[in-house]
């Protein structure tokens, strides 16, 4: 996992951002990533409340700006926002995206002076967790993960639904960019507004109940997964048929989540122990408590790799002493099928001269004979739990 405190040559303000007056802002709508969004409304209090829903085409979920702990009425380009956050004291811009193409955050990037480097790995979507500075800007990129299942668990279902969460923080800027569909922000944002004295920390709040809602999914995982390592466990040891190819697929799946929740350790440690310095102490104080979710989670699927080797070797087993009881069977039926084919052989050579050949009662009392051995036998292959 990479987690490094990269520097490289800052951008002038004047090269990545756009000079636009509030006033014309407020005034006309505002064209972005070509489409006219409607200019922010000012309403009452109630307006707030309700957060306009994503535009059909559009990347953009959301964009709010702060000040004081309180949003602002109605919904801002995020232009316009992100000057207004400048002018006002204690105020930033939290912008919400999802599955956004590289033309949709072209023009994000260069407003917000983002680094070409974590806009590639924010469009590619395909980084492992980490954490990482570029000048004055964090970029944290999180796997989310939640639990699919349907019915029975098979060879071939899926359990575990992986996405990504980049996520952007400036002095003045919160940036959350989403792909895929296993941990959906929806909630975060509504219960972040409830708690005015969080929001007051900054755009370092939004990282918190963002990591803080991934971290719960995380455990919701991990809680699924564990009672279907029961289910696994508990027909092993009933003696009904041993399923490995259902071991393997769970196996497979604990180590997808495995990869999408071990890597942030580091991240929540760096951030605990005071190495972005951006961090506010309330905000360090909040993280440290989804440090230890996470680190709960990780041992819980440490133990599921653990449980899942000794299920596999248990069902190995339970089918190797499967196969020796059912060649014991082969074996006791064969043995008993012994008598009458040697028997048979025996008085099917046709010498004229053999035991018994002129008594009348010689074929009665042959297979009389046979069937006392085979009876015999039959009991003592039973008594020593051959059959």
């Amino acid at each position: 996992m990479v987690n490094s405190e990269i520097r490289p040559t800052e951008v002038h303000s004047s090269d990545r951002q756009r000079s636009r007056p509030m006033a014309r802002a407020l005034a006309a709508p505002v064209r972005t990533l070509g489409k006219v969004l409607p200019r922010p409304l000012t309403g009452s209090p109630s307006a707030a409340a309700s957060h306009p829903s994503r535009d059909p085409g559009s990347a953009i979920v959301d964009c709010g700006l702060y000040i004081d702990g309180v949003r602002r009425p109605g919904r801002m380009d995020y232009v316009a926002a992100l000057e207004a956050a400048k002018r006002n004291d204690n105020a930033f811009v939290w912008l919400g995206l999802h599955d956004a193409t590289s033309d949709e955050f072209a023009d994000i990037a260069k407003t917000f002076g983002l680094h070409e480097l974590a806009v590639e790995d924010t469009i590619v979507a395909f980084a492992r967790p980490k954490l990482e500075r570029y000048a004055d800007v964090t970029f944290v990129v999180i796997k989310t993960a939640r639990y699919i299942r349907n019915g029975a668990l098979t060879a071939t279902s899926e359990v575990v639904e992986t996405g990504d969460v980049m996520l952007f923080l400036g002095e003045r800027f919160a940036i959350t960019v989403r792909h895929g569909d296993a941990c959906r922000l929806r909630g975060v944002r509504a219960n972040l507004e409830q708690r005015e004295d969080l929001v007051r920390q900054g755009p370092w709040a939004v990282f918190h109940a963002v990591v803080d809602q991934i971290v719960d999914r995380y455990v919701e995982v991990v809680d699924a997964i564990e009672d279907d390592i029961d289910e696994l466990e508990a027909s092993v040891f009933d003696n009904s048929n041993v399923d490995i190819p259902r071991i393997y697929k769970l196996k497979r799946e604990v180590v997808e989540l495995k990869r999408a929740v071990l890597p942030l350790a580091r991240p929540l440690e760096s951030l605990v122990s005071g190495a972005v310095m951006s961090v506010p102490q309330e905000i360090r104080r909040y993280i440290r408590d989804v440090a230890d979710h996470h680190s709960r989670v990780v041992d819980q699927i440490a133990s599921f790799d653990d449980l899942l080797n000794s299920i596999l070797q248990a069902s190995l087993a339970q089918a190797g002493i499967q196969q020796n009881n059912d060649m014991r069977k082969i074996s006791a039926y064969a043995a008993i099928g012994v008598v009458p084919t040697a028997v048979a052989g025996i008085y099917g050579m046709n010498f004229e001269y053999m035991p018994e050949l002129g008594w009348r009662f010689g074929y009665p009392m042959i297979l009389f004979i046979i069937f006392v051995i085979c009876f015999g036998l039959y009991r003592l292959f039973k008594k020593s739990e051959w059959l």
